[in-house]
């Protein structure tokens, strides 16, 4: 998990932020806020939410999906990015974290376009596509407990339309994933999803080495 870049030192990446991130005060104040909690290291990357920001414009993305909140910075990056009738479904399970992105959301306005569902996320996906949601959605940003991260991609290959994107944090989870004498469960999770998606032809992919390494999968 990571704040800032991976291989980014704290000068080369504050040079970063002041001219490659257009970071709305709002979010500015939310990682100000956020540094202050225990698990603070949860929150992406400010790069990251101008990145999923971007991307959700190039693609006039409407509908989106996203697996793992958090105090609120990517919700509200890519809530911004949207139309005003667009749509973003968030899934967390932790209320106290949640409440600080609904504050975020009510201060930068886009609240009305946010919908969060507490619970277990691969709950909430099972339930979406039961509801006939497949394919309905333009962009999917997992980012959330690593032992169900197969289990969140594979649904959400379901849920995001062809064409669509999902985008994966946390793939090279501060290198462990090079490394053969780390062998705990998430890293060994993280790894195993990363091979069988470079040979998945469900999808187009690039990993980028922003944040903790994100993965971009076009679906087919």
């Amino acid at each position: 998990m990571s704040n800032a870049s991976i291989g980014l030192d704290e000068t080369l990446h504050a040079y970063l932020v002041s001219v490659g991130v257009r970071e709305p005060e709002v979010l500015r104040a939310l990682r100000e806020r956020t540094r202050a909690l225990p698990r603070h290291g949860m929150q992406i990357a400010p790069e990251q939410g101008a990145l999923l920001a971007l991307l959700v414009r190039l693609m006039g993305a409407r509908r989106c999906l996203e697996v793992g909140t958090f105090t609120g910075y990517s919700s509200t990056s890519i809530a911004l990015a949207l139309p005003e009738d667009g749509h973003l479904l968030c899934c967390d399970v932790s209320r106290e974290w949640t409440d600080v992105a609904r504050q975020t959301w009510e201060s930068a306005g886009v609240a009305g376009r946010i919908e969060l569902r507490l619970g277990p996320a691969l709950e909430t996906l099972d339930a979406l596509l039961a509801d006939g949601a497949a394919g309905t959605f333009d962009l999917a940003f997992i980012d959330a407990d690593k032992p169900s991260y197969d289990g969140y991609v594979e649904r959400a290959l379901r849920l995001v339309r062809p064409g669509g994107l999902i985008a994966i944090d946390n793939v090279l989870w501060s290198g462990r994933v090079a490394d053969p004498a780390a062998t705990d469960e998430s890293t060994e999770v993280i790894r195993a999803l990363n091979a069988k998606l470079a040979a998945d032809e469900r999808v187009d992919l690039a990993i980028v080495p922003i944040g903790d390494g994100l993965t971009l999968l076009r679906v087919r």
